[in-house]
């Protein structure tokens, strides 16, 4: 299964794998955005572990954690 959400002017594409019955495993990938240049080595997908999870879970932490990771990249270098 497969989902891809925008964020931010990015796109979090999100991954799942059945692992068991009504289990996935989950990776995310980011893509897109204006700065290409801070995703680097073209987005690696990211695979999240302390899984299997349920397939309503395993979006929503993927969504969670592209999300963070994208707030880092883009927050100010200053802030505090």
């Amino acid at each position: 299964m497969y989902r891809i959400i925008p964020y931010r002017g990015f796109e979090i594409h999100v991954s799942l794998a059945a692992s068991t019955a009504d289990l996935y495993d989950v990776s995310f990938r980011i893509k897109g955005g204006s700065n290409l240049g801070v995703l680097g080595q073209c987005g690696r997908t990211v695979t999240l572990n302390n899984g299997p999870f349920t397939r309503r879970w395993s979006y929503l932490i993927a969504e969670c954690a592209g999300q963070a990771a994208i707030d880092l990249l883009l927050a100010p270098a200053n802030d505090e």
